[in-house]
C-alpha cells in the first residue's frame, strides 16, 4: 500500500498558494489578452525568469493558466476574476484568504488546549489591530453585498438593518445599487467606529448610519423592513446565536424579510466543502463559533418568530443564503 490519498492532501495546498502568489504578482493582469513565454513575462514583470517559471507551471496545474509550446495564457475564469480591471476582480481578497490559512495551521494546538489560538476578540482588540483586520476583510464584505444585490431585488425595501455589519461593506454595496434604500450598521461600539470610517471613504454617509449595540444582549433601535446578517451567526455560541437572531427580529416590522449569509452545513455535516473548511477556521478563531446545520438554523429562526425559511447554496462560492420572514 502507498499513501496516495495522504500525499494528495499534503501536497494539494500548493496550487492554492500559487494562486495567491499569482494575484500578488499581478501575473493574470500582465497576461490579459497577451499570451507570453516565461521569459517575456518575466521581463515585463521585472522579475527573474528562473524564479517565475515554477510558479507559472503550478498555476497551470491549478487550472487558472494554460500553456502551449511554452506560451502561457489566462483561462477564461482567470481573465474574468483575476485581472485587475475586471468588474468582478477577486484579487483584493487575497489577504483575507492568507489570514484564514494562517489560522488553520493552529488547529492541533487549538484542539489540544481547548482555546482558539488565533482568536478574534472584537470586544477587546486594539483599534489599530481591528482596523488592520477590517482592511483585509472589507473587499470580501463588499463583494458579498454586491452578490446579494445581484441575487435579491432590494428596490422594494426602504430601511435596512445590517446586523453585525462590521465594515458596512454589505450596506455600501446595496445602497450603491438601490438609491431608495437607507441602512443602519449595528455592531459593537468599537466596531462601528471602524464602520463609520469605511462608510465615509465610500461616500455613503448620507444614507448609511451606525448603531452601537451588542446584539447578543439587546435589540437595536428602530424598525426595519429588511435585515441582513452576514458572517455573524457562525461566529457565536448556540445561545448567543439564538439571542442575536431574536434581537434582530425584534427590530423588524411584521412581514419583514431576513437574509442570512454564511456557512451552513447540510444535516449530515459532510458538506458543502466551504462549510467544512470554515469549521476549521472557526475553531481557531472563536470560542464557540461553528457552521450550524440547516436543522439548527431552522430551529433558531422558528424560535425567534420567523417563518417561510429557505436555503440557497447557488451563490457566494459555496456559502449559503438563508431567507426567512418575520411573522
Amino acid at each position: 500500500m502507498k499513501p496516495i490519498v495522504i500525499n494528495e492532501n499534503l501536497y494539494g495546498v500548493f496550487p492554492s498558494f500559487a494562486v495567491i502568489a499569482g494575484i500578488e504578482l499581478d501575473v493574470f493582469t500582465f497576461l490579459k489578452g497577451a499570451p507570453l513565454t516565461a521569459g517575456d513575462l518575466a521581463r515585463r514583470m521585472a522579475v527573474r525568469e528562473d524564479k517565475l517559471t515554477p510558479l507559472l507551471y503550478l498555476l497551470v496545474k491549478a487550472g487558472v493558466l494554460r500553456v502551449d509550446n511554452g506560451v502561457f495564457a489566462n483561462t477564461g475564469e482567470a481573465d474574468h476574476f483575476l485581472v485587475k480591471d475586471s468588474p468582478d476582480y477577486m484579487g483584493s481578497s487575497s489577504g483575507f484568504y492568507k489570514s484564514i490559512w494562517e489560522m488553520s495551521l493552529k488547529t492541533a494546538e487549538s484542539i489540544r488546549t481547548g482555546t482558539p489560538q488565533a482568536k478574534l476578540d472584537f470586544h477587546g482588540l486594539p483599534d489599530n489591530q481591528l482596523l488592520k483586520y477590517f482592511r483585509r476583510q472589507f473587499p470580501h464584505s463588499l463583494s458579498g453585498g454586491q452578490e446579494l444585490a445581484d441575487k435579491v431585488d432590494f428596490s422594494r425595501y426602504t430601511t435596512l438593518l445590517d446586523a453585525g455589519g462590521g465594515t458596512g461593506g454589505v450596506s455600501i454595496a446595496l445602497c450603491r445599487k438601490f438609491p431608495g434604500l437607507t441602512a443602519t450598521v449595528a455592531d459593537l461600539p468599537n466596531v462601528v467606529k471602524m464602520a463609520e470610517q469605511f462608510i465615509a471613504e465610500s461616500g455613503t454617509s448620507d444614507r448609511i448610519g451606525v448603531s452601537a449595540v451588542d446584539l447578543c444582549r439587546e435589540a437595536p433601535t428602530g424598525v426595519y423592513d429588511v435585515a441582513v446578517l452576514r458572517a455573524v451567526v457562525q461566529t457565536l455560541s448556540r445561545p448567543d446565536a439564538q439571542a442575536t437572531v431574536a434581537h434582530v427580529g425584534q427590530a423588524m416590522a411584521p412581514g419583514a424579510d431576513l437574509y442570512i449569509i454564511g456557512t451552513v452545513m447540510d444535516n449530515s455535516r459532510l458538506g458543502p466543502p466551504i462549510s467544512l473548511a470554515y469549521s476549521m477556521v472557526f475553531l481557531n478563531s472563536y470560542d464557540s463559533g461553528q457552521a450550524y446545520t440547516e436543522m439548527e438554523y431552522r430551529a433558531m429562526l422558528e424560535t425567534a418568530g420567523f417563518t417561510d425559511i429557505s436555503f440557497d447554496y447557488d451563490i457566494f462560492g459555496g456559502m449559503c443564503l438563508v431567507h426567512a420572514k418575520k411573522r
